[in-house]
């Protein structure tokens, strides 16, 4: 493949992750700021997986059938980052409401929008895919690690070389804005969130033509009822449940850790440093995947995959000290490149061509959508159902996601048989039988 090729791959995975991940860490704190409701936070952070959802049906459809992929991507971006800068500009609940769900039904599809680009560009999926898609995750921490020194706050700091290095340094990582000057330099994170899709939406027209697919012979109009059409073998059917478990666990992690981390001990300014050890080391899960991939085969690498979510949270539940909370995170970058990755490689060898990014949107409703949809609710449930005179019983509540992985690694194990080498026909009528 050629190198101009995997750059401009490589370029488009970091700036896609590089706006998700400048404003999500920090909303989750945002949002009380502006005197939000507990119930009006959920509704704003549920667009997200709401446009997962209708993104299965309505964009990858429009995509696979009917214009080329780069200027879908072009298009969505520019929209989704204007309407990014807005919310750095509103603080009542309907106006910010009403632009986090237009930049969510335009950005969440491009997650599917720019694997399909990339499977359709790189020439070994199981090899090049991993390296492309780990500048995703450089993207991420890229974004998210600088707010920690620009949100410091400064007028407290010692000048620098006033005092000793460590000394310095550490004032400037403990000493965080609050209050309204939080809440004023939080904006940012839209703006370079939204700045950041702009600069995509250019840099997609630079990206290599991925044309529309027609629709073949004998095979549906719609390319999501196509995608959907291969539930029907037993092996693809036992994933779609798999990754459901696995995305609604991942969720819970989440929605538990940062309160987790403060409750042994780990100052809160260092929780979003901590979490994304896990990232770092995704990095390198990621560029030797395509090495696993070929010597342990797909069933283990998702087995070993899901297994990392209940070693974690089996750790946070019988080990509680800061140092093993923080170390045991790197198995965070394991559990998304051996099951979330592999996933997506695995639907781009055995799904039809002429609806790959549809089938990318169908378990993307599980991963980004209806799996997160129900981790969001049932997490703080879970909790408050763990909470006695308001002490949370951390060990049984991470029983609970542990246990869970375990029960979706065996229906893997026993289930998950897909053929070895030949891959689904482009057309599998339903109720047909496995070949």
């Amino acid at each position: 493949m050629q190198r101009s090729v995997l750059w401009k791959l490589s370029v488009m995975m970091f700036l896609e992750f590089f706006i998700w991940g400048a404003w999500l860490p920090l909303i989750f704190g945002y949002l009380p700021e502006l005197k939000f409701t507990g119930l009006q936070q959920s509704i704003i952070l549920a667009m997200f997986n709401i446009a997962a959802i209708l993104a299965m049906f309505f964009s990858t459809q429009i995509v696979d059938r009917n214009f080329a992929a780069e200027k879908f991507l072009a298009f969505s971006q520019l929209i989704g980052g204007l309407a990014m800068i807005g919310l750095a500009f509103v603080t009542d609940f309907w106006s910010f409401l009403g632009l986090m769900l237009v930049h969510c039904l335009f950005y969440v599809p491009t997650i599917s929008i720019t694997n399909s680009i990339a499977f359709t560009h790189v020439r070994d999926a199981q090899n090049d895919f991993p390296l492309v898609r780990l500048w995703g995750t450089i993207g991420w921490i890229a974004a998210s690690w600088p707010f920690v020194f620009l949100l410091a706050d400064w007028e407290k700091i010692p000048s620098f070389g006033s005092v000793g290095f460590v000394d310095w340094l550490g004032a400037a990582l403990g000493t965080a804005k609050t209050g309204t000057a939080m809440v004023e330099a939080t904006t940012w994170t839209f703006i370079v969130a939204g700045i950041g899709s702009i600069v995509l939406a250019g840099f997609s027209l630079l990206l290599p033509h991925t044309p529309p697919k027609p629709v073949e012979t004998g095979s549906q109009t719609l390319a999501w009822l196509e995608a959907t059409k291969v539930l029907a073998l037993p092996f693809i059917a036992v994933l779609f449940v798999v990754t459901f478990f696995d995305a609604a666990i991942h969720q819970c992690y989440f929605v538990w850790t940062g309160r987790y981390l403060m409750h042994i001990g780990i100052p809160s300014n260092w929780v979003m440093p901590v979490m994304s050890v896990g990232q770092f080391a995704e990095i390198f899960t990621m560029a030797i995947l395509g090495y696993c991939l070929k010597g342990l085969g797909w069933k283990r690498t998702m087995i070993i995959g899901i297994l990392g979510h209940a070693a974690r949270f089996a750790v946070f539940a019988y080990v509680p000290v800061p140092g093993v909370a923080v170390a045991i995170n790197v198995l965070h970058g394991i559990c998304y490149a051996f099951f979330f990755a592999t996933v997506y490689i695995f639907v781009d060898e055995f799904f039809p061509k002429d609806a790959r990014a549809s089938a990318q949107g169908l378990f993307n409703l599980l991963i980004l959508g209806v799996g997160p949809l129900v981790g969001n609710f049932l997490g703080p449930w879970l909790m408050e159902t763990f909470t006695v005179d308001a002490v949370v019983n951390y060990q049984k509540l991470f029983l609970v996601p542990s246990l869970t992985a375990v029960f979706a690694a065996l229906l893997l194990l026993l289930f998950f048989n897909p053929p070895p080498k030949e891959p689904v026909p482009e057309a599998v009528p339903l109720g047909a039988a496995e070949p």
